[in-house]
């Protein structure tokens, strides 16, 4: 099972083999031995699915110490552009982002290990996102950060002011605003 390192310390591509035939296809979207091999060892707990239509923007969400979450998420259907911020104070990549177009043809799955803030764009007509977490959700440990923070810049691809956000999504902090709980191992 191949992994790609992204420059972001533990922040991790997933490319799995996809077999095909005339039937369709079969891959593993999560192997426990293959991951720890690659120096993966969380333990998921929860898994979580959303359905989006084609504009929606999800994000940038995290969730504090004790509860925060390490993810590995993957698009059943659709596409999506996923981003992540690095929110690990004292990271060499701390308040830099990274952006990956991930989507149900190219299979590509995004680990994203605590300290990261994440969120998704869906660039088809509709998609459906999921995700492993390591941790339960809480939401009195709910953090985020504005998707359109001037000082982290993300090129969303988009017009911004044509994208579909939740109304607790539109008030979220700026980045040197957040409530930040992580420090860089």
């Amino acid at each position: 099972m191949p992994f790609i390192e992204t420059g972001f310390k533990g922040l991790k591509i997933f490319e799995p083999r996809v077999f095909t035939d005339s039937r369709g296809y079969f891959f593993e979207s999560f192997n426990k031995m293959a991951f720890s091999e690659a120096g993966i060892f969380t333990e998921f707990v929860q898994d979580n699915e959303s359905r989006s239509q084609k504009g929606v923007l999800r994000g940038l969400h995290y969730q504090l110490n004790p509860m925060a979450q390490a993810k590995l998420i993957r698009v059943v259907e659709g596409e999506v552009l996923d981003v992540v911020v690095d929110i690990r104070v004292g990271s060499p990549t701390y308040g830099k982002q990274f952006g990956l177009v991930v989507s149900a043809e190219n299979k590509k799955q995004l680990y994203i290990p605590r300290g990261f803030a994440h969120g998704f764009l869906v660039l088809s007509d509709t998609c459906i996102f999921q995700y492993k977490c390591d941790n339960y959700y809480s939401k009195e440990s709910e953090g985020g950060i504005h998707f359109n923070d001037p000082e982290l810049n993300i090129d969303w691809g988009t017009d911004l002011s044509q994208v579909l956000v939740s109304d607790k999504d539109k008030v979220l902090p700026s980045f040197k605003d957040c409530k930040n709980t992580f420090v860089f191992e």
